[in-house]
């Protein structure tokens, strides 16, 4: 049964956020979370395996319980028979957010704490992130690289969804070009599910040694290309049957998101597919963006907009796109065809 916290319970587990990574923490480091996440486990054995005082355990549990990740049994009132069991996919989503690779971990390095306690003269505009704090765009090379560098840690979600769809994606495609496609990474994930495809990254040249030494590592050197120039500035490459936008269109105002998928229309062969992810405006992905919510607060040159699905899907049909469908996954991936002349419109499908 799913329980609603009071708006007062919410607030305190808020206030005492550090606290409560804390535990998480200590519960994966530990090998707890190794213990719970099939469960049940009785406490008694929980205490006797990790060598832990069962009273103390019991309150360490108590407050994974308190933030709606631990089910608890007590049949009676000997504590060493309580059992417990993590609600499924616990120890990956902590892993996650405090293994060393964690997206948190990269995002903290930011210089966030320039806001903290200073939100209301943020919002003012009496304080803002400096381009030597944040450039948005990137305007060094230094800095473009370090963005793309930090972008690709994110890139989970993506990946599995691409990996999960490789089939209907890209078995009949034989070039795709990923535009702001960053280091390469995604890029390199994709040619690993399709052999007969090439992948080139559009993006500003600064970037190209990056892609380069993605396609060195990967072993993809003869199938991942780079192409330089600037989107905003220039028409899109042509010559390819499939174009991606990655984490591209939410950084920019509705009628900048528009000119880019029109660009890609232009430039796409005739048949060519056109696929959009991003964070779509979900509580979930409100919630995991909400370190750079917090973040752009302070920064006026990034739109950062969070849209729901629909706002891309009606984009693609307005431009031109036919057979327009939704992929589930991690990320959802928005897509859509451009008609080859003479050939019949097919209906627009969402995938189940």
């Amino acid at each position: 049964m799913t329980v609603t916290l009071s708006p007062r319970a919410l607030m305190s587990l808020l206030a005492n956020g550090p606290k409560a990574m804390d535990v998480l923490e200590t519960a994966l480091g530990t090998g707890l979370l190794d213990a719970l996440d099939p469960g049940p486990a009785r406490l008694g054995e929980l205490a006797d395996r990790f060598a832990l005082r069962p009273l103390r355990l019991y309150k360490f549990l108590d407050c994974l319980e308190s933030l709606g990740v631990v089910e608890r049994s007590e049949p009676d009132d000997d504590i060493t028979t309580a059992t417990y069991r993590a609600v499924p996919g616990l120890r990956d989503a902590v892993t996650a957010v405090v293994g060393p690779g964690a997206v948190e971990r990269d995002r903290d390095r930011y210089p966030w704490r320039l806001l903290h306690g200073r939100l209301a003269e943020s919002l003012r505009g009496d304080v803002s992130m400096s381009d030597d704090d944040f450039a948005w765009p990137p305007k060094t090379d230094a800095q473009t690289a370090d963005f793309e560098r930090s972008m690709a840690v994110g890139l989970g979600p993506v990946i599995e969804t691409t990996h999960r769809h490789a089939d209907r994606l890209w078995s009949d495609r034989r070039r795709l070009l990923d535009v702001g496609g960053g280091d390469g990474t995604l890029a390199a994930h994709i040619l690993d599910d399709a052999p007969g495809l090439r992948v080139d990254v559009f993006n500003l040249p600064a970037v190209a040694p990056l892609v380069q030494a993605t396609g060195t590592r990967t072993g993809h050197d003869a199938r991942l290309g780079f192409v330089g120039g600037d989107f905003l500035a220039e028409p899109l490459p042509t010559g390819y049957d499939a174009m991606a936008f990655v984490r591209v269109l939410h950084d920019w105002p509705n009628d900048v998101a528009r000119r880019l998928v029109e660009k890609a229309y232009a430039a796409l062969d005739p048949g060519g597919l056109l696929v959009i992810c991003e964070e779509f405006r979900t509580p979930d992905r409100l919630a995991m963006q909400f370190f750079w919510s917090y973040f752009l607060i302070g920064v006026d040159s990034c739109v950062s907009r969070l849209r729901e699905v629909e706002f891309y899907t009606s984009l693609l049909k307005e431009v031109g796109f036919d057979r327009v469908a939704v992929l589930p996954g991690g990320w959802e991936l928005a897509c859509g065809y451009k008609p080859v002349a003479g050939a019949p419109e097919l209906r627009c499908a969402t995938a189940p």
